[in-house]
């Protein structure tokens, strides 16, 4: 988990707070002209679940064989996971809006709600011990509930000071800065980060720099 805490920690702990984050990212250079939309379709909002870890690949197959028997709420989830992945973008960015951030908090209550109905304790395998595990439905949107109880793990943890936008022109991606002194600056180095690097150094070049 990301932060550090100085109390006890409270609540189910089922997923990791870059699970939300990297929901918020399905949209591809956000902040630019033109944004790439990752969720196209109810299919892309499973397999980015399965990929991500928020459900089992049985638990994909499930909801898509669903979506084929009910395409209506199969288009109602998607619009769903849209509506919150906007909604955690917003408050993420700016956590201490209030004034437009209570109609964003109240999006994430509402699935929030859906998922802490399906919690319950399960016997570990290999632990000896009890875990929470969010149990399976017929919800076509139960990929958002891991991602609601990500982003309230985040919301509500030191982790929180330390979201980044990436600085890369028109990515838009949002990042935890992990570095001890809290100056990373790209999504990636290998991506948005090199790219940075080239365009300053071509600009060196140009003005006939070093």
């Amino acid at each position: 988990m990301a932060g550090e805490r100085d109390g006890p920690e409270v609540g189910p702990k089922l997923v990791g707070t870059q699970l939300s984050l990297g929901f918020v990212n399905t949209v591809d250079w956000r902040t630019s002209a033109h944004p790439v939309e990752s969720l196209g379709g109810y299919p892309d909002l499973v397999a980015w679940g399965a990929k991500a870890g928020a459900i089992s690949e049985d638990q994909a197959r499930e909801l898509l064989a669903e979506a084929e028997r009910r395409p209506d709420e199969a288009t109602a989830a998607l619009a769903r996971a849209i509506a919150l992945r906007e909604a955690l973008y917003r408050v993420f960015v700016a956590p201490t809006d209030l004034a437009h951030g209570a109609a964003d908090v109240a999006t994430l209550n509402a699935e929030l709600r859906g998922a802490l109905a399906r919690l319950r304790l399960a016997p570990g395998e290999a632990s000896g011990r009890f875990a929470w595990e969010l149990a399976g439905g017929d919800d076509l949107g139960s990929v958002l509930g891991p991602v609601a109880l990500s982003a309230a793990e985040l919301l509500t943890s030191d982790g929180l000071a330390r979201i980044r936008t990436c600085e890369g022109e028109g990515c838009g991606w949002l990042f935890l800065d992990t570095s001890r002194n809290r100056s990373r600056r790209w999504c990636s180095m290998d991506s948005c980060g090199n790219r940075a690097k080239a365009k300053r150094h071509y600009e060196r070049t140009k003005r006939g720099g070093v």
